[in-house]
């Protein structure tokens, strides 16, 4: 196996400063920001393509497609083999540092999100995600933009309602799943996603990007993107 694998092929090489390991890597919130969620300190900037990915708690060589583990003291990922992983997928594992990423992804396309719902929120972009922090104690929401990952500032409280019509948007899990929004002329859509994958949606935006609009080659990638989450989502949300 060659090449940049996982998380690491939405990346370009020689980006950020130097070599660094795992999914996370120079931060791109400001420092005015809030305690960052897990994955969110900084989305990464990869070392160079390796001839494989390896687990980065025990060292084993892990499949392009592997699980991940978040330490919630430094806001960052670690790629995991499967027997690291299980051993924290319990909330009191590692003294609650560590805690494994789900690999959920749930839809509720039974109660449709209206545009001027997401209006509400007045958020200046069509795809953010919002993700339950523990060190902050609020949710907190952001954007992907070709820089990085930007903070919105978020009405809580028309977040909350909207929590209260759509309850998929509350069963998110803290620090370790995001709630993915997405507005489009098609309608709006919204899923319960991995916090990886807010990393590679992230990793696309920058890798892809070019000029005004994002060009060809993002818009596609982005729409990849999208078409996987859709495939991947099941049933969610409270009856």
């Amino acid at each position: 196996m060659t090449g940049a694998q996982g998380l690491r092929r939405f990346v370009r090489p020689g980006q950020g400063d130097g070599e660094g390991s795992g999914a996370a890597a120079t931060p791109a919130s400001s420092a005015s920001a809030p305690p960052a969620p897990v994955a969110l300190a900084g989305i990464g900037v990869a070392p160079a393509a390796r001839d494989a990915e390896r687990c980065e708690l025990c060292a084993a060589e892990v499949p392009a497609e592997h699980s991940h583990v978040a330490d919630l003291e430094s806001s960052t990922l670690a790629c995991a083999c499967r027997a690291c992983y299980l051993l924290f997928t319990q909330p009191s594992a590692g003294r609650g540092r560590y805690r494994a990423v789900p690999d959920r992804y749930l839809a509720d396309p039974d109660r449709i999100l209206t545009a001027a719902q997401w209006d509400q929120l007045e958020i200046p972009v069509g795809l953010a995600f919002f993700l339950r922090s523990s060190s902050a104690d609020r949710v907190v929401g952001f954007y992907p933009s070709p820089a990085g990952v930007t903070e919105c500032i978020l009405d809580l409280a028309a977040w909350e309602q909207l929590t209260q019509e759509y309850p998929l948007l509350g069963e998110v899990a803290p620090d370790v799943e995001a709630a993915l929004i997405c507005r489009t002329d098609a309608g709006v859509e919204y899923f319960v996603v991995p916090v990886d994958a807010c990393y590679e949606l992230a990793g696309r935006m920058r890798l892809y990007w070019r000029g005004f609009d994002g060009g060809a080659e993002a818009r596609a990638s982005i729409t990849d993107f999208l078409d996987k989450v859709r495939s991947r989502a099941r049933p969610g949300g409270v009856s």
